[in-house]
């Protein structure tokens, strides 16, 4: 039966573990990688594409690594890399293996952005483009985020027909019920002027003169008795 010795030196082991792992998880969570909600970019033969990609961190950087790997069925390789001192600096390349790469990256109004341009793309061009960061602030912590460009002949054009058939139907039943809307509310006003109208009509006929008609409550006045 383990003593108290035991059970306190595993209570220390598990209090231990517990605080490391706080003490890392807002670390693993601080560095952020985006290359935007698009998962896949679609680029012309022969014309340019900006690859997007931007990150952010709670704890500030300096030293900041990032590059650029790009991946399809035959190959993976490291097509940029980079480095930020810190964050009042630009990046700087230290190594691309394409000409036909530029880095049009920023720290200007606290978007730190490193994204690349890719001229004259080719269908060899297709496949996966990842952007890595790490941060040696956050302990070397790194992130990642992948976009898909496809190359093709021309950009298809989207049909919207379905789309604009959609909208007028909505439309013209949003436009339908404002209109039966303002009919109700129409016959409702009509209604209460005729009701107010009856009621007056019957007010003004309760106090017309009814002598000739033998009606009680008339208003009529007395005829003096015949003299004799």
């Amino acid at each position: 039966m383990p003593g108290s010795g035991d059970r306190g030196a595993a209570w220390a082991r598990w209090l231990g573990t517990g605080l490391l792992g706080l003490c890392l998880l807002p670390v693993s969570l601080s560095l952020e990688v985006s290359v935007g909600k698009a998962t896949t970019i679609y680029a012309v033969n022969g014309t340019e594409i900006l690859l997007p990609c931007t990150f952010s961190s709670c704890f500030g950087f300096y030293d900041l690594h990032f590059w650029w790997t790009y991946n399809n069925s035959d190959t993976s390789r490291t097509i940029l890399d980079g480095i930020v001192k810190n964050e009042k600096s630009d990046p700087k390349v230290k190594f691309k293996d394409d000409e036909r790469i530029t880095l049009e990256g920023s720290i200007k109004e606290k978007v730190n952005n490193i994204s690349i341009l890719l001229r004259n793309v080719d269908f060899s061009d297709t496949g996966k483009y990842t952007c890595f960061v790490k941060n040696p602030k956050e302990n070397h912590a790194g992130h990642n985020a992948t976009i898909f460009l496809q190359v093709v002949d021309k950009l298809e054009e989207v049909d919207n027909t379905v789309t604009l058939i959609i909208l007028a139907v909505v439309g013209g039943v949003i436009g339908l019920l404002i209109f039966i809307m303002l009919v109700k509310k129409f016959i409702a006003f009509v209604l209460k002027k005729t009701q107010e109208k009856k009621k007056e009509c019957l007010v003004s006929s309760s106090g017309n003169d009814n002598t000739e008609n033998g009606l009680p409550g008339s208003k009529a006045e007395e005829k003096p008795p015949t003299k004799v």
